[in-house]
């Protein structure tokens, strides 16, 4: 039976994605760097009575990436829906950051996402559906966080980018843009954020939308 998975499975947006998906019955893949996080998660699941696959690996590592997916896709089947939600939020202004710094930034806030894509678009243009989604931020640039701004800028590409190659084979891509700091009971509480994930996964095709943007 086909689910979804979550990358980048921490506390906030990914543990409230999670349980949406889990809320309506499908069976949820977890993937986080750390394997603390992922069993807080995973337990919290266990109430919607759904399957659920738990691995670690770091969205930097194609390799343990891969195979964390391929794994998940072992266990609950091929996924319906990925949700690339893993990020390296920190700040810096212009020149603060080392090259290696931005480089690392870059690898967690862009290419994992691409490498995610790239391992799991193929199989749903086979199947004519599935859905890649991103969560996003920063709309507008911001001074103070630069690395963020540049790699929020380029996921925003990516996902046109991707949807250019697969949405023709029936693959919806879209992000997520939160343009706020998430918090618990606030205008960007993640219970609310995580409601844009399932509106698109569920989207007829007519529908889509390429990118929803969370305001508060």
């Amino acid at each position: 039976m086909s689910g979804a998975v979550v990358i980048g499975a921490g506390p906030g947006i990914g543990r409230s994605v999670a349980r949406r998906f889990a809320r309506e019955g499908l069976p949820v893949g977890l993937i986080a760097r750390s394997a603390g996080p992922l069993t807080e998660v995973a337990g919290e699941l266990s109430a919607f009575g759904v399957p659920v696959a738990v691995r670690t690996a770091d969205s930097t590592d194609e390799s343990a990436l891969r195979a964390a997916l391929d794994a998940v896709a072992d266990e609950l089947g091929p996924p319906d829906v990925v949700v690339y939600n893993a990020a390296l939020i920190r700040p810096d202004r212009p020149g603060e950051l080392s090259v290696r710094g931005q480089l690392d930034a870059w690898a967690v806030n862009v290419v994992g996402a691409l490498t995610a894509a790239a391992h799991v678009a193929p199989g749903m243009a086979r199947r004519g559906r599935g859905t890649f989604l991103v969560t996003g931020g920063m709309p507008e640039p911001k001074r103070e966080y630069v690395s963020l701004s540049l790699g929020k800028a380029g996921l925003r590409t990516l996902v046109a980018l991707l949807d250019q190659e697969y949405g023709p084979s029936g693959v919806h891509v879209a992000g997520v843009t939160v343009d706020g700091p998430v918090a618990p009971g606030t205008a960007f509480d993640p219970d609310d954020i995580a409601e844009h994930y399932w509106r698109l996964h569920t989207q007829p095709r007519a529908q889509w939308q390429r990118e929803v943007l969370h305001t508060g």
